[in-house]
């Protein structure tokens, strides 16, 4: 493949497609504010459809970053009944936030009870099995920060959750699940992945993402 830079130095990036990119991040994280302020200046036709939605989402998203996974799962159930039915990862995930706010809590008793009763059932599959043992580690500890688990009762652990839900709802809705500046990365990756294999990996230099969004 061969692909010389200078063939698209003439190419303008319209308007309206970085509109689109702008939009796309906005609809998908559920700033509506954001999202009508930017249309109110920009004079684009603002995506009915994805009000309600983002609304439903974004209190779900709320629900996870604040430690209320119960509530967040009952809210997911509303708005796709089968979503956490068909995806147990997700649905593991979730529960584990509740465990972790237990166990922050210093409520070992209710959490181990809890552990037993909800997430037991999940460990049937490696792969959670081994997800339930790192939680389970947790109530070993005085001080769970101190645990080599520590991880997953910080801020990051849930953030990962509510993105993954957040995705996962958006496929289910049948909308998509990655913003189009997401999107239009994966694809850099691809091309550039392509491009290693076809001229060799020494000849041109490893994809970066800083230097990418640096323009």
């Amino acid at each position: 493949m061969d692909v010389d830079p200078r063939h698209y130095e003439q190419i303008g990036i319209k308007d309206n497609d970085i509109h689109n990119i702008v939009l796309s991040y906005l609809v998908h994280n559920c700033y509506r504010e954001t999202l009508e302020s930017f249309v109110d200046c920009t004079g684009m036709p603002e995506p009915a459809d994805y009000v309600e939605d983002m609304v439903k989402r974004k209190g779900i998203f709320c629900c996870v970053l604040e430690g209320n996974a119960l509530k967040a799962i009952e809210l997911t159930e509303q708005v796709a009944c089968d979503l956490l039915e068909n995806n147990k990862d997700l649905h593991f995930d979730l529960l584990s936030l509740h465990f972790v706010e237990l166990v922050c809590a210093k409520k070992c008793t209710e959490a181990l009870e809890f552990a037993q009763n909800t997430l037991m059932p999940f460990g049937k599959e490696q792969k959670l099995l081994e997800k339930l043992e790192d939680f389970l580690s947790l109530l070993a500890y005085e001080e769970p920060e101190k645990s080599p688990m520590f991880h997953l009762l910080g801020s990051e652990y849930r953030q990962h959750v509510a993105d993954k839900l957040n995705r996962a709802i958006l496929a289910h809705r049948n909308l998509p699940s990655y913003t189009a500046v997401e999107r239009l990365i994966q694809q850099t990756i691809v091309v550039r992945q392509s491009l290693n294999q076809d001229h060799g990996k020494d000849e041109i230099p490893p994809f970066s993402l800083k230097d990418f969004l640096k323009g």
